[in-house]
Parts: structure tokens; sequence; C-alpha cells
């Protein structure tokens, strides 16, 4: 890395920043805001603010957790929360996204009241500070609306400055049937205040209001809140529902060009006060869509892969893996400086978007079918014509997976864990949501409680419950974090699980998934293949070519393969990582025997 002199760095800022502030506002207004940008920034710059290309490596794992999703009576959720970290995940996680853990009054956090506060039923900033001191801390940058009732709508009802030019007001007979639409509720939404009624943006609810960043004034705003973050220990910013952010009439106000330039302007200013923090968008959309937060090596650091958790679900419910192996092949390598953060399950549904031109009609009927089935909801939005379509599924991972469209099985927890290990082992960086690791399943009284679909995956855990069922060892609770750390305590040793490690799609028989993965130093290869059916099948090595000068060995059984034209027999859901180079510490997979037969379908 090389570094830049404090004396040269006000015009590296401007030489950076400038180009792309003129591609949003008027070159006047351009120079002015870069004024106030250096203003902002001058006392942080770092000593180094050239690229890092070592934000990341296999050893990186993250958990996505609300700070209430563990509760203790007479104790602070975050303190519970840090508790568990210390406790189950020290050795098994390298961070933490903590999701909006802000003042708001709706969407469980994402309508934010305030920014630079801590929720005090949470607990303090004290609390976070000292997680992102053990764990890299991923924050949410909620930046495209904030909550009705926040400092800033306040003044705009009144008409007071700054608020009063924070907002996008429309006149209601304006066309806006071209706007892409993540949700059913109305677009334009009726306020009254001090000058009369007017008529504000929301695109996700009346709650959760737009904010114009077409006004100068609001990216500062969120400038200010970013180095805020940054100062309290943020290693990760997460861009929530970043794609919306630009708005103008007659278009479809998603993905615009100056939303990519206000992405690019972050992350020059994280380059100069500290080139280690990642910016990530998080862009629920098709696969062509979602790359396009890459930009040319300048924007995201990291997108999340969409079109994962679909996509692995439907060839886990199907027993075939033709749809996922097309979408493998079609997925280019990050680029250099980036990569993607895979999951299966977050605090969201699972989106459906991404499986736009992926699945038959056939399959995505089945899909939405067997997910009733198992007990989930579908959420819908609103097409430019007026139609309603799924947008995303909300159910626990764990109960979605309790069968195949054939109906429910004995298979829930094999097939669950094949999914994380696929998961965990695709090119990336792993992000396993709370309610994955524990195996929880559809909390159907939190959605009759809060009326919405989404809190199905938004249980909150009685902690002294938890531990009791941790302590236990056939839950499914202990069975299946048991197996994940041990998975995640190999995988963490093997270079060629790095985020950008090569990755080549296998060509084997449709129940079986499977993929190259090679170091960047090309010393370590990882044949990774899953068996995604209900039935035993039979995996030929000399379809795989191993080399024969190498030893080869399976990291997660432990079995030593003796002949590299032998037949492997997969049992259901099982999955291997074949590999070139390993230890004795890898070889943990012999101490418990085979992972199928360590956990009985009976046990449950």
């Amino acid at each position: 890395m090389t570094t830049t002199k404090i004396s040269d760095r006000r015009e590296t800022l401007e030489r950076r920043i400038q180009p792309l502030l003129e591609q949003i506002y008027s070159e006047q207004d351009a120079l002015a805001l870069l004024e106030r940008i250096y203003d902002l920034v001058c006392e942080d710059i770092a000593e180094f603010v050239d690229e890092d290309f070592g934000k990341w490596s296999q050893k990186n794992i993250l958990l996505i957790t609300y700070g209430d999703s563990l509760k203790r009576q007479g104790e602070n959720p975050l303190v519970t929360l840090e508790r568990f970290l210390t406790e189950y995940l020290n050795e098994t996680i390298t961070g933490v996204h903590i999701l909006p853990f802000c003042p708001y009054s709706s969407d469980d956090g994402f309508a934010v009241i305030d920014y630079l506060k801590v929720n005090p039923e949470l607990g303090d900033w004290n609390d976070i500070k000292s997680i992102a001191e053990h764990f890299n801390l991923m924050v949410d940058l909620v930046i495209n609306h904030v909550s009705s009732q926040s400092r800033w709508f306040d003044e705009f009802k009144r008409g007071e400055k700054p608020g009063r030019d924070y907002f996008i007001t429309v006149d209601p007979d304006t066309d806006v049937s071209d706007v892409v639409r993540p949700r059913s509720s109305p677009l334009l939404v009726r306020v009254e205040t001090t000058e009369g009624e007017k008529y504000v943006w929301a695109t996700f609810s009346e709650d959760q209001i737009d904010l114009n960043f077409a006004n100068p004034d609001v990216l500062i705003e969120f400038v200010k809140i970013l180095l805020f973050y940054v100062r309290i220990g943020a290693k990760y910013v997460r861009l929530d529902a970043i794609g919306y952010l630009w708005k103008a009439i007659g278009t479809s106000c998603i993905h615009l060009p100056q939303t990519h330039a206000v992405i690019k302007v972050l992350r020059e200013i994280l380059q100069f006060v500290d080139p280690v923090v990642a910016l990530i968008t998080e862009t629920n959309v098709p696969n062509r869509e979602n790359l396009s937060y890459f930009g040319n090596r300048n924007e995201a650091h990291m997108i999340y892969n969409f079109s994962l958790p679909p996509l692995l679900l439907n060839a886990l419910l199907q027993g075939k893996s033709d749809h996922l192996k097309t979408w493998m092949m079609s997925m280019p390598p990050a680029p250099i400086g980036c990569a993607y953060l895979n999951f299966t399950a977050s605090h969201d549904g699972i989106g459906l978007r991404p499986t736009e031109g992926l699945l038959t009609e056939t399959e995505y009927e089945q899909l939405v079918t067997t997910m009733k089935r198992f007990g989930g909801e579908i959420s819908m939005r609103r097409r430019a014509d007026g139609t309603e379509s799924p947008y995303e599924i909300n159910i626990s991972l764990f109960d979605a997976l309790k069968g195949t469209v054939k109906g429910e099985d004995n298979w829930q927890v094999q097939r669950f864990l094949c999914s994380q290990t696929i998961m965990m082992s695709v090119e990336g960086i792993p992000a396993f949501y709370i309610h994955s690791l524990l195996a929880t399943p559809n909390d159907k009284e939190n959605v009759k409680r809060t009326g919405r679909k989404r809190s199905i995956n938004r249980h909150q855990w009685d902690y002294d419950e938890l531990l009791d069922r941790l302590e236990h060892p056939d839950t499914p609770q202990s069975i299946v974090l048991r197996e994940l750390r041990r998975l995640l305590a190999v995988r963490r040793r093997q270079p060629a699980f790095h985020p950008n490690a090569t990755q080549y799609t296998l060509h084997l028989k449709k129940a079986l998934f499977g993929f190259w993965r090679q170091s960047i130093n090309r010393d370590q290869s990882i044949f990774s293949i899953h068996n995604l059916s209900d039935r035993v099948q039979k995996l030929y090595l000399s379809e795989i070519n191993l080399v024969c000068t190498d030893p080869w060995c399976d990291l997660i059984s432990g079995n030593i393969i003796d002949d590299i034209y032998e037949t492997v027999v997969l049992e259901p859901y099982q999955s291997v990582w074949i590999t070139n180079k390993f230890d004795e510490k890898d070889e943990i997979g012999q101490t418990n025997g085979h992972r199928n037969h360590a956990i009985a379908s009976d046990s449950l």
C-alpha cells in the first residue's frame, strides 16, 4: 500500500470527488459541496488513503441479528447479545451486523427517528462500542427514508429549516406509473402542514418518508452520520434500499445514474477516513441490476448475493441443481477489491425478484405453494400497470426446508445444514442470520401480534430458554449450532475459501450441485459437492479429475481418498469438501463419524 502525503490529500480529494458531485449537482453547487465535505473529513483523514485490498480473507464470517433477538429479564438486550457472541461464537464469527439499533417508529428499526442515538430499550453507545471492540461491526445507514416522527419531518410540517427542504413533494395528479415499487402501499402520502395539504414521496410506507438528495444539504447530513458511525467503530456500512435514492418523474426512479454517483462519493469519503471500512449495497432486484452496484470497482465493496437464497431453496425443494448451476455459471467473479456477501436468510423475506428469468413458471408456482404449505406468507408488490405480484416469501428458513415439493419429511435438519454448507462454500463472504444458526421455526404468534408478515422470521428468544435448548444435545438448536460451528472452524483454515478464490461450476448429475474452488496462490483445491436430493447418490471421482500426484481428503467427514477413481456414496443432503491440502486439524469430521449418521432423522 502506498501513502499519500497530507499536503496532497486535499488535491486528491478534489480530483476524486468533484467530478462525481458534478454528475449530481450543478458545477457551482458541486464546488461548494466539495468544500463542506473536506471540512468534515479533514481531521479524520487516514495516514494511508489508497485502497486496502486486504479487507477480508477466508476467516471472515458475519452474523446478522437484531439488537434484541436475544432477551434476558433485567439485562439490556445488547449486553445479552454480546454475552452470546462471546460464549458461543467467539471462535466462529469475525463480524456482526446489528440491524438498526436507533430509535424508530416502525418496520423494526428501518423508520429511523434519530440516527445518532441508540434505542434505550436495547442499551447505549457503550454497549455498541463494546461489541465493536471484539467483532467487526456492521451498521445500517438507512439512507433512502426517515421516520415521519423524526425531527426533520416535524420541521417539514412546520415549514422550518432545515427539514422544510429535505423531502419530496409531488402534485397528487402527477403520473407516477413508471416508478418501480417494492410495496403495494400508495407512493404519495398526504400530509397536513402549516402551509396546507401536501403529498410527499414514500417508497416503502406512510411512516417512511423519502429524503430529497437533490438538496445537497441532505447529502451533507448523511456524510456526517457516516463519519459518526466510522468513529464509533463500524467496519462495514450497509446502504439500505439504496437503489431507490434518486427520484425523477417520468423514470423508474430506481438505479438512476445519480444514485450510483452518490455511492461513489460515499466510497471515496470512506477511502479517505478509513480505507479498511467496506461499503455494502442492499438492492433486492434481478441479478443483472444487482451486479451494477460494483460499478467499475468504484462503488460498493460488497453486494448481497440476492439470487442465492431463492435459487438454493428451490433447488433443495426440487432435488435438482439445473437452475442453480445455470445461475452460478453466469455469475462473474467479483472485481478486484470487491466481494459478494452470501446469505440464505435475513430479517427480511426471501426475495423473489432475483428469480425472474431463471425459474420456470411451474417451478415458481410450486415454490410459492410449498412455502404456504410449510406455514409461510407471501408479500406482494405493485407493478407499473397496477397489478400485484409476489415480492418475497416470509418464512423461517429452517421451516422452509422441512420438506420438498412432495411434502414434509424426516430430512429437515440435514437439508437445512446442506443449504448452509453450500452458502459458506460459494465465492464470497458468508453471513448467517441468527435464526439460521439457531434453527428457529416460524413465529406465527409474532405475526398476529404485529400484523406484519416479516415478523414470522424475527423471533425474540428468551435467552435462558435458548440456553436450555443448546445444552440438550438432541434439540434442533443444539444440533444445528454445533455442526455449523464445526464446519466453520474447518472452513476458516482453507485458503481455497478466500472470498476472491477461483470458482468453477462442475457438470454433474442433476441431483448433485458441485463447484471447484482454488486458492489465490493455486496451491489448494476444494471440490465442494452437495447431494440436493432425499435419495442416496453416487459421485464418480473420475468426473471431477483429481490430480493423481496429490493426496485427497474430504474435510467434512475426515475420510481419506485412497483411489482417485473410486465412487463416493453421498447420503441424502450430504456435502463433501474434497481437498488436496489438509492437516490433522482439518480431519475433525472423524471424531463424530459421518454427519448424516450422527444426526439421525428420528432425533427430532
